[in-house]
């Protein structure tokens, strides 16, 4: 749920920056908006409401009420700020309004999430003595923030962002929750440090310039990547990570602010829980956990709904939900969503339809079309702050537009699945890199023969995966090269226009790993999953929907990290507990398709086949907008894909996406 934005300046700034702030993330919160004021960091406050900021909250008599609106205070200086936009989800009526304090005004909060075991939560703390007035989960926060400090953290079984500010001891504390679903974001300058759910907030800053930092955008149009590091494409913007967080002398920070960075700390780092048992001992506690995750992530008062593609994530959360729903009778209500192609073996619908068949949900399809993708792809680059990776962010755009459009407002989705258990091809390459390192040469030969059975793999195919990942780096280079994969010095690449070291970041970030759990690790933290996290949070939230992702419930992560690397992959069959712990649950048409897909759209038959003249102009507006960091080389990579001389990657959509946001952002690059 939600948005949020906050700044403190070392001088006092006009109070309107925090509502052209949040003003710029409506579409994340339209029910409801607020301002918490600080005039001085002396306890000097004022508390506002805006246009959006229904009658009744005004009206409601508690202390964080607004009393008057920000647009009739001008340019009202102030030392500090927090600003909300509400999507509500969790106790919709006006005592859910944000900013909140505690009762003693103290502690201000501004929470963008759900904290799902906040019903848990708040029965321990009432034992302790607190009471409450709401029925929401930031309420909650506000007292474990109280109780417990900066550990009430490791108590949050949830997704969130927020910002605290200790009126009393001038302090504001700032964290991220686990694996970074939920974002946030800060910039540092002259003027003081300012806080967003989503980049674009800071251009409503004074002093705003829109500069490409050219090792990230280097690392994205080669490698494909993103959000891998603290920084983001934008020079001097940066974002806490998953499982960060940081505490600020407010009073101290204002009187002489250093430039780049913020002290930023570790509060969670993932770990295995240990475990001995059989594969049945493992599916049974899987399934056990995995419901229960599903069970908590219901916890809402708004309809739920779930995204469907037809494979085994987002199958396994309808089917079980499906169950939890009918055992409260609720079962009426379900409703998924789905994106199709009309293009065969890009399609999913004859999946879908087994899981819609057996569980009897009212089941709604889009089919992203080609004719729509240029015309949608400005407005989708500006709610991604970045430019992203292939057309099937698209087709998940679409997806939560039609539920958007049925009045659904929390979807449910299998993102983080693939990441823990095994569940994308490439874990097959440092599956038989550890073996031909451990000298297994027998189990290795069985689990290469497995591979070409079910998936099609040439034992030439297991050579080059292996190879990637013990090859000497200046030797694997030369081989990516000569296989038509990026290399770290690309002939269509400027490197001297963006400032960029010719680098391979998946080599810092782990990719070289010799065994499922470790590769896994590396997937989960740095990656692959912060990637589809960010599409996934600004695709949804466009809309005005919450996506929540009950794979990453920290308890069942850690359970299925913890579990031998054969329960996760062997003979070729990925998500073994998965598949083992939904028998009965699942069709057993999903449970046992081998095959991948996701929400895809049929984009090599667009680029080849029917829109390459579309893909060329849109290429062409590209290199134009890039300032001299795509070159004319980049024209010959797209002829060479579409006449079949290159194979396809999402590479040319990369470069075409990334013009479009240098043209959006009116970014500057680097040189």
């Amino acid at each position: 749920m939600c948005g949020i934005a906050g700044f403190f300046s070392v001088q006092p700034q006009p109070a309107g920056i925090i509502g052209q702030m949040t003003d710029l993330i409506r579409h994340r919160g339209p029910d409801d908006e607020g301002f918490a004021l600080f005039q001085n960091l002396s306890g000097m406050m004022r508390v506002c409401g805006g246009p959006d900021t229904p009658g009744e909250a005004y009206e409601a008599g508690i202390a964080y009420a607004p009393k008057e609106r920000l647009g009739d205070l001008g340019d009202c200086p102030v030392a500090l700020a927090l600003g909300h936009r509400r999507l509500s989800i969790v106790d919709l009526s006006p005592l859910g309004h944000q900013p909140m304090c505690t009762p003693d005004e103290r502690f201000w909060i501004v929470f963008n999430g759900e904290i799902y075991n906040h019903v848990e939560l708040r029965a321990e703390l009432e034992a302790k003595g607190h009471r409450f007035l709401t029925h929401s989960d930031t309420e909650v926060m506000l007292a474990a923030y109280r109780e417990w400090g900066g550990g009430c953290l490791e108590r949050f079984n949830g997704m969130f962002a927020f910002l605290i500010y200790d009126m009393q001891d001038g302090k504001l504390f700032a964290a991220r929750d686990r694996f970074g679903i939920k974002p946030l974001y800060y910039r540092v300058s002259a003027q003081g440090v300012a806080f967003a759910s989503e980049i674009k907030q800071f251009t409503a800053l004074p002093d705003w310039q829109a500069r490409m930092n050219g090792q990230r955008a280097y690392d994205f149009l080669n490698w494909g990547v993103l959000d891998h590091t603290d920084e983001t494409m934008f020079d001097g913007v940066f974002q806490l990570r998953g499982g960060e967080a940081l505490e600020l002398d407010v009073r101290r920070a204002c009187g002489g602010l250093p430039g780049g960075r913020l002290p930023v700390f570790r509060w969670y780092r993932l770990g295995a829980t240990p475990f001995s048992g059989s594969m049945e001992d493992a599916a049974e506690e899987f399934r056990y956990r995995f419901t229960d995750a599903v069970r908590l992530h219901l916890r809402a008062d708004v309809p739920v709904g779930s995204c469907l593609s037809g494979g085994l994530d987002s199958s396994s959360i309808v089917c079980v939900m499906n169950e939890l729903l009918r055992t409260q009778g609720g079962s009426a209500l379900q409703n998924t969503f789905s994106a199709c192609a009309d293009v065969k073996r890009f399609d999913e619908r004859e999946w879908i339809e087994e899981v819609v068949k057996q569980t009897g949900v009212s089941a709604h399809y889009v089919y992203p079309g080609l004719e729509d993708l240029f015309a949608k792809h400005g407005e989708i680059v500006w709610h991604q702050d970045e430019p992203f990776g292939s057309t099937s962010i698209y087709a998940q755009w679409n997806v939560f537009k039609s539920a958007a459009e049925q009045g659904v407002k929390v979807m449910l989705d299998g993102q983080g699945a693939d990441e823990q258990l095994a569940g994308y091809h490439t874990f097959f390459g440092p599956h038989f890199a550890g073996m031909f390192k451990r000298g297994q040469w027998f189990r290795l030969w069985r689990e290469i023969r497995a591979a070409k059975r079910l998936h099609g793999y040439s034992e030439a195919n297991a050579v080059k995966l292996i190879a990637n990942m013990l090859l000497p780096e200046a030797l694997r280079q030369k081989l990516r090269a000569r296989l038509g994969k990026a290399s770290a010095t690309p002939e269509w690449l400027s490197l001297e226009h963006m400032g960029a070291e010719p680098r391979d970041p998946f080599v810092e970030l782990g990719a070289k790993a010799t065994s499922v759990r470790a590769f896994s690790v590396g997937q989960l933290t740095a990656l692959n999953l912060q990637m589809l996290l960010h599409w996934e949070d600004r695709d949804s939230m466009a809309h005005s929907i919450e996506a929540r992702v009950p794979f990453l419930d920290y308890r069942l992560v850690e359970y299925v990290l913890g579990l031998p690397d054969e329960f996760k992959l062997q003979g070729g069959v990925t998500k073994r507990v998965l598949r083992e712990g939904m028998r009965g649950i699942l069709p057993e048409r999903i449970r046992t398709r081998l095959d991948k897909l996701g929400f895809v759209t049929p984009e090599e038959v667009w680029l080849r086949e029917r829109g390459a003249a579309e893909f060329r102009a849109a290429l062409d507006e590209a290199i134009e907008a890039s300032q001299g960091v795509l070159n004319h080389d980049a024209r010959k990579v797209l002829d060479d894909m579409i006449a079949g001389r290159r194979p396809f990657n999402f590479m040319v959509w990369r470069m075409i996406s990334f013009g479009a946001w240098m043209k959006e952002f009116n970014v500057v690059a680097k040189i």
